[in-house]
């Protein structure tokens, strides 16, 4: 993922993808009695294929582990990355 940052936007509930000033990705969630729920995650196409959409997930998760706050995926990406590994069930 050579030059692109990934970012936590918290005013924004979401976390970014950029490259440069340019921003190609986003994993936005909205905000509920202490949940998160993961609505949706995007990256633009000619990104693909990089991992990109994983890293954004993997921010939103991160953030939430540090708040002690859980995470309900609905975005059909966040579901896969989440429900198919074992990893995340302290967020879920």
């Amino acid at each position: 993922m050579q030059d692109i940052t990934i970012i936590f936007e918290e005013n924004a509930n979401r976390s970014a993808a950029y490259d440069g000033e340019k921003q190609i990705g986003e994993c936005d969630f909205s905000v509920s009695s202490g949940t998160w729920t993961i609505t949706h995650t995007g990256v633009r196409p000619e990104y693909g294929g990089r991992g990109i959409a994983r890293h954004l997930v993997e921010k939103v998760i991160d953030e939430a582990r540090s708040r002690h706050v859980r995470i309900v995926p609905v975005c059909s990406y966040a579901v896969r990355v989440m429900e198919g590994s074992g990893e995340y069930g302290d967020v879920l």
